[in-house]
């Protein structure tokens, strides 16, 4: 089977998923979206209002920031994969819970597996901490590690420059280290 044909059986699988206590209120799931063969893959923590009612990632306005600082780097949505470690919205956009991510995980790992990107950006605590097993975004952030034989880079999450303006700035200089990996 062709990876892009998994790639939305997967999607498929992720939209009517009810391994967790998510699936009983979201409007939709949002799976993910992007390039199929993408070079860089950017994972968030969890869909928002707007992401849950569009079915999409990051279309807020965090996503309109994600979408300025790809521009930075001569990058659009469409040039990368773009999801998140929970694939449903939590009531009140509280933070995911430990079971929630780990009832979603499998699928994050397939879609790894299947896009086979070259370069992770994992955005904020929640997802870098799920896919490297360390929190601490502060420290992190513009870091290289290893995710099974990938290079991964944890960054802040978009929403952290909209409530914290200064952290942009950092942000920009975060993705610009990117270019490297383009």
């Amino acid at each position: 089977m062709k990876l892009v044909e998994e790639i939305e059986m997967l999607a498929m699988k992720i939209k009517n998923c009810e391994l967790c206590r998510l699936h009983e209120d979201r409007k939709n799931a949002v799976p993910g979206e992007g390039d199929r063969d993408p070079d860089m893959m950017f994972v968030g923590e969890a869909p928002g209002e707007n992401e849950d009612i569009e079915g999409k990632p990051f279309v807020g306005r965090a996503g309109d920031l994600l979408e300025e600082l790809l521009e930075e780097v001569g990058l659009s949505r469409e040039d990368v994969f773009i999801t998140n470690v929970v694939k449903c919205r939590p009531p009140d956009n509280r933070d995911p819970r430990k079971d929630e991510i780990e009832a979603c995980n499998p699928y994050l790992v397939k879609q790894i597996e299947c896009l086979d990107p070259n370069v992770i950006v994992s955005l904020g605590n929640h997802a870098t901490e799920t896919l490297i097993g360390e929190k601490g975004i502060g420290e992190l952030h513009g870091k290289e590690f290893e995710y099974e034989d990938r290079i991964l880079i944890p960054m802040y999450h978009p929403a952290a420059g909209l409530y914290n303006p200064n952290l942009k700035e950092t942000m920009l200089e975060d993705m610009r280290s990117l270019q490297k990996y383009i």
